[in-house]
């Protein structure tokens, strides 16, 4: 799977990421709107994570599915 199929089905995953990072909000997720560096943003301000763990995490959860 890549970040496009994610992108593009959003509204899908959101549920999956939120199952992921329960510390992101709907209104959190509603922002990210399937954009990879804003969802790593928002876990790295919501877990205090620095940005390339951030990335990191999200890399590993896109691997996950």
């Amino acid at each position: 799977m890549n970040w496009d199929q994610i992108e593009g089905k959003w509204t899908e995953y959101k549920g999956k990421a939120q199952s992921s990072w329960g510390k992101l909000t709907d209104d959190d997720l509603a922002e990210v709107n399937g954009d990879r560096e804003e969802l790593a943003g928002k876990i790295q301000y919501r877990y205090g994570k620095t940005k390339e763990e951030a990335r990191e995490a999200v890399n590993e959860w896109l691997d996950s599915l």
